[in-house]
């Protein structure tokens, strides 16, 4: 299944593209797509989606019988990258973009390298405003580095600002404006556009590398990898799942900037549509504590394998290997939500389809980011576990992954969708 994760991650150029990405597969595989601002009427046995700020998913099937639990995992659309701030701006004879950044980067990967602009666009429209999706599928921009002989010591370590070094270069200063170029790709005129959001996107495809195509290098791995991965999983499993559990499959937005948006786990997003499922079909008064009850989350962020160059950077208790399996992440500070319990029923399931797990912890001395888990738990008291894929070079415009991670990823979901999960009381649960 590498190549429909590697046209999940070619597709999703951008968190919007990667939900029009997300909404195609569904619509293919036969759900429905609902408006949060429409009446729902949902039909047992029937799979339906919902589309938040044009860059969160959430899709589900509804169960058989009364609905008593849930089966959820949640992955995020965005990476860190360049957002345009403005049209070209000339200087020195030369246009450029206006750019800022977007989360955690490693700034240096973005240099010398072929670049386009991808986003959405508002037009006006005779009956009102319309969001169009635009990707200027060429190579349209880069970001030039500095000449060595005019820094000398840049190899010794170099401090890059965003407003100096990383503003991208367009083309000469007579030449036509990004403004021209969306224009002529919507096939509108200037006059029409509203507003729009959009960023810069490297141009690299997804590759496989090694003597047998073990790895594989592509941007915004983090964390579409895992997007995809559960999301064929889901596909795959959603329509075998225990009779009284809704499956259901989530993709928020902005967690590389903290997930505090309308489309971010710290919003209502995903209780609200677990609310309204719930809603739509007939329930008991207790209905709802006790779907929470015996419940289980999946948030899958993608996690550091060991660097061969830089092992000590990594937790010499805890290698994580590309190639290794799905890893399952621990932080004592609850940036991950793993502990015993999660941790030990994520592993039983896995071992019941026979997939490896690694466990990784950072060292002692290094921070951990945190991901969607912990912020998910704010809105969803329910069990969770932090899980993700190898790979290195997070953050990087080029990451890199392993071939055989995907397909664990994918076993390992399609298992934990599947599984007959009870919880019997309070730490004790059955898997049929």
């Amino acid at each position: 299944m590498i190549e429909d994760v590697f046209e999940f991650l070619q597709e999703g150029v951008t968190p919007c593209h990667a939900a029009a990405t997300a909404a195609a597969w569904l619509d293919a595989a036969g759900f429905t797509r609902l408006e949060e601002a429409d009446y729902w009427n949902l039909e047992p046995g029937r799979g339906y989606y919902l589309v938040r700020g044009g860059s969160a998913v959430a899709a589900w099937r509804v169960p058989d019988h009364a609905i008593g639990g849930w089966r959820i995992t949640a992955s995020h659309s965005d990476s860190p990258g360049w957002k345009v701030k403005a049209d070209t701006v000339e200087n020195d004879g030369c246009r450029r973009l206006s750019v800022e950044g977007y989360g955690g980067m490693n700034m240096a990967t973005w240099l010398d390298r072929p670049l386009t602009v991808a986003g959405r666009v508002l037009l006006r429209t005779a009956d009102g405003v319309e969001t169009r999706l635009v990707h200027l599928d060429r190579d349209l921009l880069v970001i030039p580095s500095l000449a060595i002989h005019m820094q000398r010591d840049v190899n010794r370590g170099h401090e890059y600002n965003p407003q100096i070094d990383m503003q991208p270069l367009w083309g000469p200063a007579e030449g036509r404006t990004l403004t021209d170029l969306l224009c002529e790709e919507l096939g509108v005129a200037a006059a029409d556009i509203l507003d729009r959001d959009l960023q810069l996107v490297v141009r690299q495809t997804p590759a496989r590398i090694g003597p047998d195509g073990e790895f594989f290098l592509a941007p915004r791995i983090d964390d579409l990898e895992c997007a995809a991965a559960t999301l064929l999983a889901f596909l795959d499993a959603a329509a075998e799942t225990d009779s009284a559990c809704a499956p259901v499959w989530a993709m928020l937005d902005n967690e590389e900037v903290g997930s505090s948006s309308r489309q971010g786990a710290q919003s209502s997003f995903l209780r609200d549509v677990l609310d309204r499922i719930l809603e739509a079909v007939p329930h008991s008064a207790q209905a709802g504590p006790r779907a929470l009850a015996n419940s289980f989350l999946l948030s899958a962020d993608n996690g550091h394998a060991v660097h061969p160059n830089f092992a000590a950077k990594s937790d010499p208790a805890a290698p994580v290997r590309l190639g290794g399996g799905v890893v399952l992440k621990y932080n004592a500070s609850q940036k991950y939500t793993t502990n015993a319990l999660s941790g030990g029923v994520f592993r039983a399931v896995c071992a019941k389809a026979g997939v490896p797990v690694q466990a990784f912890t950072n060292r002692a001395d290094e921070p951990g980011g945190s991901t969607l888990g912990n912020l998910l738990s704010h809105s969803l008291p329910i069990p969770m576990a932090d899980i993700g894929l190898p790979q290195l070079a997070m953050h990087a415009a080029v990451e890199t992954a392993a071939v055989a991670d995907v397909n664990a990823m994918i076993r390992a979901v399609a298992a934990f969708y599947r599984v007959h999960l009870r919880a019997l009381g309070d730490g004790v649960y059955t898997l049929e």
